[in-house]
């Protein structure tokens, strides 16, 4: 926007407006003052719909010099909970891939400064830091700041005392509250509610994450990855920007040291990329292909590229249900294929590794089962959950949590049941 893609006219909204144009955003402020700059000091037009005209802002978040026309809304712009995500939907093998994560990534690089993509997966590895995490003595060692959106399923680490800072994309509809009463963790300015930064946190992405955590629909024989497949095109949101090494010269961590002498290159880290994926999505389809769905897609929608979401060359660790794949220990495209097919289960991309190579890439430490993490598949219960549904997570906010209507419902249904008798 500030390069090449500058708006001529900025339709942006806002909590708030005063009599001289200046804005308040709330806890949403995202990348909206970047719009309103690019578009401003460009000569181009901006104009904001504001939920209400008052007097006096809590706080100036864009200046009343960038913008030209206000517009007060007759209703309050709409926001979706794209982030939330319900505990009670988190499955046993979810669980599983989680406390693999911890053990096989979190633990031995000391992970600190991260970013979790949206899924059940992340919200399992959320959900379990103060149980399985707690008990392997990872308090203050691991997941101690986040880039990330005020997920729900965070509460419970919060209040364990895993973490000690959130800095934010944007909010998330439901934990205004909470996270006001939480400056201690979020960035909250003296008018009581969050600053976010959608444009700050994606540089933060960049240069100040050791590991990004994310899911995919695909995964090639190369670790290449898209949620562009036939028949479903789903966006890609900040993974390809969260999820690639930025390769240039950055503050050293233990975690990027490590990953970097893994990789044999002692002049310079890596940043930590995990994949977490089923090897079956839940219709069925394997996520692991020889080809990716996404090279046809650009032949047919005349793409210069196919829409890969992360190359495979960034991607450290992937993590299914069968295990763990280290590329990182890598030494050739060959032994990474063969990692990425041990895991892949029973699917014809499995099917297609031998034995024999599968046994010798565990026996290096490039793929490991639960077993070798000295994790039994059996223990990973719903019980490991901090919060097992959306009224532990309101719970555990102390009350300050407001789940969406959606969300809280649903979590209203056994109460009202109980209260009618329906269930002893």
């Amino acid at each position: 926007m500030l390069v090449d893609l500058t708006p001529r006219v900025a339709l942006v909204v806002a909590d708030q407006a005063d009599r001289h144009g200046n804005l308040y955003t709330g806890p949403n402020t995202e990348d909206t003052p970047i719009i309103a700059e690019a578009a401003a000091f460009r000569g181009g037009v901006v104009v904001a719909q504001v939920n209400e005209i008052v007097d006096h802002l809590p706080r100036v978040d864009i200046p009343g010099d960038w913008v030209d026309v206000v517009v007060q809304s007759p209703a309050h712009y709409a926001i979706e909970p794209l982030f939330t995500r319900d505990p009670a939907k988190v499955r046993e093998d979810k669980i599983l891939m989680a406390m693999m994560a911890i053990a096989a990534v979190y633990q031995p690089y000391q992970i600190r400064r991260l970013n979790h993509g949206i899924g059940y997966a992340t919200a399992a590895i959320e959900l379990i830091l103060p149980t399985f995490g707690a008990a392997r003595g990872l308090k203050g060692n691991v997941a101690t700041h986040f880039v990330l959106n005020p997920h729900p399923t965070l509460i419970p680490a919060i209040e364990a005392g895993f973490v000690e800072s959130v800095y934010c994309f944007g909010s998330e509809l439901g934990m205004e509250r909470y996270v006001s009463e939480r400056a201690d963790v979020f960035p909250v300015g003296a008018d009581g509610n969050l600053r976010s930064n959608r444009a700050l946190a994606q540089a933060a992405g960049q240069y100040a994450c050791d590991l990004f955590v994310g899911a995919t629909l695909q995964i090639d024989a190369q670790g290449n990855s898209s949620t562009a497949t036939k028949g479903r095109i789903a966006g890609f949101g900040g993974a390809p920007n969260m999820g690639a090494d930025a390769r240039g010269r950055r503050h050293t961590s233990p975690a990027w040291l490590q990953a970097g002498r893994q990789a044999g290159d002692a002049a310079r880290g890596r940043k930590l990329v995990l994949q977490m994926v089923n090897t079956r999505q839940p219709d069925g389809k394997p996520s692991f292909v020889e080809r990716l769905d996404a090279i046809d897609l650009a032949k047919t929608a005349g793409f210069a590229l196919p829409p890969v979401m992360i190359y495979g060359d960034d991607v450290t660790h992937v993590i299914t249900e069968q295990g763990v794949a280290n590329l990182l220990l890598c030494r050739s495209p060959g032994e990474r294929e063969g990692a990425l097919r041990a895991i892949a289960g029973d699917t014809d991309f499995g099917k297609a590794q031998s034995a024999d190579m599968t046994s010798d890439l565990r026996g290096r430490g490039i793929v490991m089962r639960p077993s070798d993490l000295g994790i039994d598949a059996k223990d990973a219960k719903r019980d490991l959950l901090a919060a097992q549904t959306i009224d532990d997570l309101v719970a555990c906010s102390g009350g300050l949590y407001e789940p969406p209507p959606k969300f809280r419902t649903r979590a209203e249904a056994p109460r009202a049941a109980r209260a009618s008798g329906k269930f002893t």
